[in-house]
């Protein structure tokens, strides 16, 4: 593998995250200078894919996979995010990396969910929870990330129990990772269920 190319595909992810970061956070001040950036923010993660396909960094083109869906979904191309979406949940599984498949697994129920795809979102993040609930230390954030659209599943869907159960589980776990806005957000949910 060429250090030189994965470094390089690792640097085009972070500045295109850095920049979309910077672009939410401050946006700029016409929709064509908005639309500039991420299109460069667009090509910089279109080319962390070549390389990473280029040189097989498998690891490496899920997560440029994942962050270009992102920015296709921002862009509103759903059809191109499901599919870049699918390819790191297939090249998840072919790594045998529970955790890398469960993350990816949770943004294609994400977007089914966006999408009205109860059923299949519900398929996704029972998968993902699955797969974090079988490691004795799974990623707090990542494990609470997946279990939060589950309970606003389950929540819209009248099961209050559960998404009580999920909400409840959520929250500790963002204060396990010391993610104030995910605790605070639990405890919203909680309160509004009447816990």
């Amino acid at each position: 593998m060429n250090t030189r190319d994965i470094h390089t595909a690792i640097e085009l992810m972070e500045e295109a995250w850095a920049v979309r970061r910077e672009t939410m956070t401050s946006p700029p001040q016409s929709h064509e200078q908005q639309q500039q950036i991420m299109g460069d923010v667009h090509t910089m993660l279109v080319d962390a894919v070549a390389i990473c396909r280029e040189i097989g960094a498998h690891q490496e083109l899920v997560h440029a996979l994942r962050k270009l869906g992102h920015v296709e979904q921002e862009m509103g191309r759903d059809d191109v995010t499901r599919t870049l979406y699918e390819e790191a949940v297939t090249i998840s599984r072919n790594l045998g990396d529970a955790f890398l498949l469960a993350h990816s697994v949770r943004h294609v129920g994400d977007l089914h969910r966006r999408m009205g795809r109860t059923d299949a979102a519900e398929a996704c993040y029972n998968e993902a929870i699955a797969l974090y609930r079988n490691h004795d230390q799974p990623p707090s954030l990542d494990f609470a990330n997946a279990l939060t659209p589950m309970a606003m599943l389950k929540e819209d869907a009248g099961s209050v129990v559960e998404a009580k159960t999920l909400w409840q589980k959520a929250r500790d776990l963002y204060a396990e990772a010391n993610v104030q806005e995910g605790v605070d957000e639990c405890s919203r949910r909680l309160a509004r269920l009447g816990s």
